[in-house]
């Protein structure tokens, strides 16, 4: 295959495509969601055959097992994509919606109206649910996309994008809005991100070291985040009852995840009451811990923590844990540590978590909450293309607005600027 051409056919694809979408209303593209919806219901033994087929190959090379967790797709998490589908197909559309339409002295009006971006190129590794997340948003919002999923995913990832298809054709849409990189060749990628006539924005989602590169490499704008290094503060104000299931949760909900705890953070006057509980739960677990000087003092058994600790993204059952004396602490040891994704505090005073949600420089920022909460999903987004720790165009979980930009509209009657 020449890469390079099969590339620039895509790229050209969604371009004609992506003007079509432009154009579709609300209920053409709500059909096709629920099409795509009743079709991997349909074929719902296929994608389980192919995603098993798909994760046994990924153990027989040795994938690392946190990928190997995200590449699986369970009864549970292909009920969640349909569920996904029918959510987003309810959801309202942001295409057309204007506003801040207001008079100016000239007499004409101005105001704003959302639109598409156009074509977005989503580079994903593992996860085949991205696959139907991120066309499910950006047929929503009236975008065309070009998925490049991971090699280890290429089987459920094919069977995926023939039920897309179908639901697109199903609707009167071009299938062209919503294609899959069939190779695994990774050239494509090089392409993708270098294709700034056909491609208008990179969203990519998986290691750090994939979106590394992306940021670097790409001649086209990119949604990221880099490391998802979040914490969970328990105040000495906080509630032991809620704090307890919080630190769990945030930890061992899953362990492969951007939005898992991997520092936790304890206010010292309380320390001595809420860790060895809390040690008995991640030990439980087999959740190694990695303590402070003050923390290796309470938990004696525990290794000790070095300063990469609190830099760390395990992504594994690990968990740097360190006293701070107070908010402020905690604040400025989050801010400079952490990686801008997902922070919570535990606290049962208001002042202290207004504090939080304001100092904290994080993308999204939670009181007396798990931070496993950090998603488009539980948002109430249907669906997430993924998470932005960036502050411009879109932050946190990008849902339908974020895949959306907007440009100024003018409604005059015949006005000449004098």
């Amino acid at each position: 295959m020449d890469v390079q051409l099969y590339m620039q056919q895509l790229g050209q694809a969604a371009r004609q495509a992506s003007r079509a979408m432009a154009r579709a209303d609300t209920n053409q593209k709500n059909k096709a969601l629920l099409a795509i919806a009743a079709e991997i219901e349909a074929r719902r033994a296929e994608v389980v055959a192919a995603n098993l087929a798909d994760v046994e190959a990924a153990r027989a090379n040795g994938l690392d097992p946190a990928m190997v967790d995200r590449l699986m797709l369970s009864d549970k998490a292909i009920a969640t994509m349909v569920e996904g589908l029918h959510q987003i197909a309810g959801l309202a559309d942001p295409i057309g919606e204007i506003t801040d339409m207001s008079f100016r002295p000239s007499g004409i009006q101005v105001g704003k109206m959302r639109v598409p971006l156009g074509v977005i190129g989503i580079i994903y590794e593992a996860r085949p649910n991205v696959t139907i997340d991120a066309a499910a948003l950006c047929l929503k919002s009236g975008n065309a996309t070009i998925l490049r999923g991971g090699s280890e995913a290429i089987r459920a990832n094919q069977v995926l994008a023939s039920c897309i298809s179908k639901g697109l054709v199903a609707a009167g849409l071009p299938s062209e809005a919503v294609q899959v990189v069939d190779t695994t060749d990774r050239a494509a990628v090089g392409m993708l991100i270098t294709m700034p006539e056909y491609v208008d924005v990179i969203v990519p989602r998986g290691g750090k070291g994939l979106i590394e590169r992306i940021s670097k490499e790409a001649r086209v704008p990119v949604i990221k985040h880099l490391d998802g290094i979040c914490h969970v503060y328990i105040d000495n104000e906080a509630d032991i009852a809620k704090a307890i299931p919080i630190a769990d949760n945030a930890k061992t909900h899953r362990y492969g995840t951007c939005n898992t705890m991997e520092t936790l953070l304890v206010h010292k006057d309380i320390a001595a009451s809420v860790l060895p509980k809390l040690a008995e739960v991640y030990a439980a677990k087999s959740v190694e811990l990695r303590g402070c000087d003050d923390t290796r003092r309470i938990l004696s058994g525990i290794k000790a923590a070095t300063a990469e600790d609190w830099s760390t993204e395990y992504l594994a059952p690990i968990l740097a844990v360190k006293l701070v004396g107070g908010l402020d602490e905690a604040i400025d040891h989050i801010n400079q540590y952490g990686s801008h994704h997902t922070d919570s505090i535990v606290t049962e005073n208001y002042t202290k978590a207004r504090r939080f949600l304001r100092e904290v420089d994080s993308a999204s920022v939670m009181v007396n909450a798990s931070t496993r909460f950090a998603d488009g999903f539980e948002y109430g987004l249907g669906a997430e293309i993924g998470i932005s720790t960036d502050k411009i165009h879109a932050r946190g979980p990008v849902g339908l607005d974020g895949l959306t930009s907007q440009k100024y509209v003018v409604l005059g009657d015949g006005q000449i600027r004098q």
